[in-house]
């Protein structure tokens, strides 16, 4: 990689490069990791006590997890909502990201692209209370579907998970959208033509050239969403209501409002094992490297 770049931009730049890269890693990385994962394994002391005989490393921490039935509850809805956010994302964006790389014009293509692109200037918090807005129990959608006769009273949106999935599939949809683009983008077209030719149905086509030609882009885009839906705050923080707490608004909770921040790191630092977990069996379900996935 060093060579390829020092070919291009020459040795000093490229040194350059690489020596950014290694303080972003080593500086907004591995150091806050460590320092997570020491503060995780250290009772929450007075600053008068610590470095005393109190403070030695311990996983109490890490037990209370295992002690608190509620918070189990809340992590494992958070595996599965976070799993059910992926797959509708991959779902929604996988039609899409074929009509972009393989259907559509250029024009048709850029058009597409940038208005999925706009929304994302404003912030995120705004978009998310935006959906607060369309399906709250007198919001538009209630007052369309009225309207529409498709119901005979409001529906309360918000008063279990369904707000927060919606809101997170749209949060996220461009971290799944560009990497399926990238990946379908590069098969060959007379591949599909081929296979349409020699008598070949459009949903084995995709079964068998499509999406196995597309499984780093999958893979990728599962990834993201996977880890933002986990660790995101703002979206559980808004559209959900109080018995669809997020694990994220636990840790947040014992950072903030608590002030335990060895509990809060402990609990973090349990999100993270699991965002690693779910990062391999990606990556032997698809059966794809790292190269894959940076590609």
């Amino acid at each position: 990689m060093f060579k390829q770049l020092s070919e291009r931009f020459g040795p000093w730049v490229s040194l350059g490069i690489f020596l950014l890269m290694f303080l972003w890693l080593v500086m907004l990385v591995i150091l806050p990791q460590i320092l997570m994962i020491d503060y995780s394994l250290r009772p929450n002391l007075p600053p008068s006590q610590i470095g005393g005989p109190d403070d030695q490393y311990t996983l109490k921490n890490y037990a209370t997890l295992a002690n608190n039935a509620i918070h189990q509850s809340i992590f494992f809805k958070t595996i599965w909502s976070s799993v059910l956010v992926t797959v509708c994302t991959l779902v929604v964006c996988y039609p899409l990201a074929y009509y972009l790389a393989k259907v559509a014009t250029p024009r048709q293509a850029a058009l597409c692209v940038l208005l999925l692109i706009i929304p994302f200037w404003i912030n995120e918090i705004l978009r998310t209370f935006s959906w607060f807005i369309i399906l709250s129990y007198r919001g538009p959608l209630n007052a369309l579907l009225l309207s529409l006769g498709f119901i005979d009273r409001p529906i309360r949106f918000l008063s279990g998970d369904g707000g927060v999935i919606v809101g997170m599939v749209y949060a996220y949809i461009l971290f799944m959208i560009f990497p399926l683009y990238n990946a379908i983008e590069s098969l060959d077209s007379n591949q599909i033509k081929a296979a349409r030719n020699l008598g070949s149905g459009w949903i084995r086509t995709h079964y068998r050239i499509i999406i196995p030609h597309a499984k780093p882009g999958i893979a990728t885009g599962c990834i993201m969403v996977f880890m933002l839906s986990a660790g995101s705050y703002a979206v559980p923080a808004l559209l959900g209501s109080p018995g669809s707490r997020w694990f994220t608004q636990i840790i947040y909770n014992w950072f903030f409002e608590g002030g335990d921040w060895n509990q809060g790191a402990a609990y973090a630092f349990i999100l993270l094992l699991l965002c690693i977990g779910f990062i391999v069996l990606m990556m032997r379900l698809f059966k794809v490297g790292l190269g894959d996935i940076a590609r």
